[in-house]
């Protein structure tokens, strides 16, 4: 009996949650279309440096959830709105945050329905409520890896469009034409600011400012020294291109020789969970102790606490930068 209570009382929970974002959702404002063009011709200064010309402004609400994280968050509303572009979000912060909720509660159900000791309720609850935050860090890096990986093809067709006679403006958007995503997009952004006032520098400026890569900023640096000082770009840009080229495969052999590391530090790290999660499905009642007994409870924290350590020094060691 009291197993069907506890479920009417989460399905009415989480239908309220489902109404009040739809009601949230529906009362959202109107995106300022003046402001931002505003902003892009230079008669109004940005709100943050750092959050560059958005394409959307992801915390665009004036009412009701997206209001209260602005407010929350105050301080560092520019580098929310700045991650989550980056990443190429389909869901605003507001819509994320509620997926999160979501999630945390779906976790502590598979908890409990699987009969997990209450101490592990929120630990349930916790990893699935991660499981978001992690797909969209992933989303993230994944953008910039490609951006990277295209990146030095976007220098030489620049390159080559400069020896053929063309303006720089016109071998950015050779790069919005003939690229795919995610370069073409944000090169998109710098071709479609220049065309609007902004002096190229300044756009290619907001383009590393949304996409943070070093081979980018030498060639906004690069971009910037020709305009005040002259010289050859395109052969510039060749050297970048090769540059990069040749770091990658730096990179990749790098990868090879410590993918042994790699796979070790993965197993160390879940071989403990796993076998924590098999003698617990196995002998309940032997793994109860460490929840019921204070030392247990201790010797929980240090296990905890000692895969962290181990985590941190693992990647360390692995992790060589080039």
């Amino acid at each position: 009996m009291e197993g069907y209570l506890l479920l009417g009382v989460v399905f009415v929970a989480v239908t309220s949650l489902v109404a009040a974002a739809l009601f949230l959702f529906k009362d959202g404002g109107d995106s300022s279309t003046e402001e931002r063009l505003e902003i892009l011709t230079g008669k109004k200064k940005e709100k943050s440096e750092s959050q560059g010309i958005m394409t959307e402004n992801v915390l665009e609400n004036k009412a009701g959830l997206g209001a209260m994280l602005g407010s929350m968050f105050k301080g560092s509303s520019a580098n929310i709105a700045a991650f989550f572009e980056q990443a190429d979000s389909p869901l605003r912060p507001d819509q994320f945050f509620l997926v999160s909720i979501g999630a945390i509660f779906v976790g502590v159900m598979f908890g409990w329905a699987s009969r997990s000791p209450a101490p592990l309720l929120p630990a349930f609850g916790l990893i699935i409520g991660l499981l978001p935050l992690a797909w969209l860090s992933l989303r993230r890096r994944g953008r910039f890896k490609r951006f990277a990986t295209q990146l030095p093809e976007a220098m030489a067709l620049i390159a080559r469009a400069l020896r053929a006679g063309h303006s720089l403006n016109s071998g950015i958007h050779l790069v919005v034409e003939e690229m795919p995503m995610p370069i073409s997009s944000e090169f998109m952004l710098a071709y479609e600011e220049q065309n609007l006032g902004i002096p190229i520098e300044r756009a290619l400026k907001n383009m590393l400012q949304r996409m943070p890569n070093m081979d980018l900023k030498f060639f906004v640096t690069a971009v910037a020294v020709q305009k005040q000082a002259g010289g050859d770009l395109s052969e510039v840009l060749d050297k970048i291109a090769y540059l990069i080229r040749e770091r990658f495969k730096i990179l990749g052999q790098v990868k090879a020789l410590t993918a042994e590391g790699r796979l070790s530090g993965i197993v160390l790290q879940a071989l403990p969970i796993v076998l924590f999660l098999v003698v617990y499905y196995l002998n309940p009642e032997y793994v109860s102790l460490l929840f019921k007994d204070e030392l247990g409870k201790q010797m929980i924290g240090a296990a905890v606490f000692l895969q962290i350590i181990g985590a941190f020094f693992i990647k360390k060691i692995v992790n060589i930068k080039v």
